[in-house]
């Protein structure tokens, strides 16, 4: 059987891995999956159409898988989805989506989640992602994998954060985030790249060099957008192909933002 402390209450009909551990007066709904290993702290209520995957830790007092604050939402039956290994500290809020997207808030693999963090309806966070003390995400922000987002930090609803991102502490965010880059003050601005991170993360020096000229033709030189972008089209190769994929990954987050750009 699941580890479950004999204060806590958890529904007959949820679904519990053998070796899930659920602390001292926590509450488990009704429609809620937790997989392997998972643990779950003293007084979290997990609840909702919500799916948790394996090796996740739960600090206390989290509410994960509420409805959405969201005043048009009819009661419609919504999911979140968890992925593996996040860690999630005290005082969380997830909720579960909206049909005004796909109805579903999502959450991948290897998050480092902090104090007070909320994720609003239909938000999705990526993977291998830190989100600082108080960070706020409005519905439908979409975050990429390996982003940062500094303690006490506002995202509007529908702003896009690309893949290894960073935005500082309190950055109050309106405008889609490059992938890449660092932004930060007020009023919020792209810095530089995100060098420290993609030095973690194996960047090597080709790779590094195309995205220091990528973030030249987007904030320095005084171009268009539409001319940035034919001018990052044409670095493919240049590198021998190594950072193609970083290329396209920039032309596809430019191509799909609809919010204009933090610059």
């Amino acid at each position: 059987m699941a580890l479950i402390h004999p204060t806590a209450l958890v529904d007959p009909q949820a679904e519990l891995a053998a070796d899930v551990q659920v602390g001292p007066y926590a509450i488990i709904g009704p429609q809620v999956r937790i997989g392997a290993r998972t643990r779950i702290g003293a007084h979290c209520v997990i609840d909702g159409d919500t799916t948790i995957g394996c090796d996740n830790v739960f600090h206390p007092h989290g509410s994960i898988g509420g409805m959405p604050q969201d005043m048009s939402h009819g009661g419609e039956v919504t999911k979140l989805v968890i992925g593996d290994r996040n860690t999630v500290r005290e005082f969380c809020t997830f909720n579960t989506g909206t049909f005004k997207e796909e109805g579903v808030t999502r959450v991948g693999d290897d998050n480092w989640i902090m104090a007070y963090v909320h994720l609003a309806h239909d938000v999705r966070l990526g993977s291998h992602c830190v989100l600082a003390n108080n960070a706020t995400l409005a519905g439908h922000v979409h975050v990429g994998d390996w982003a940062v987002i500094g303690g006490l930090s506002g995202i509007h609803q529908f702003v896009h954060v690309g893949a290894h991102a960073m935005i500082g502490f309190q950055g109050h965010v309106s405008q889609d985030v490059a992938p890449f880059m660092t932004v930060d003050g007020h009023p919020l601005a792209t810095r530089a790249v995100n060098l420290t991170g993609l030095k973690r993360r194996g960047f090597g020096p080709e790779r590094i060099a195309i995205i220091r000229q990528m973030h030249k033709l987007i904030f320095r030189d005084g171009l268009t957008l539409e001319q940035a972008k034919a001018a990052i089209a044409a670095l493919r190769g240049s590198d021998a192909g190594v950072a193609d994929g970083d290329i396209d990954g920039m032309l596809d987050f430019l191509a799909a933002s609809t919010r204009g750009l933090v610059r």
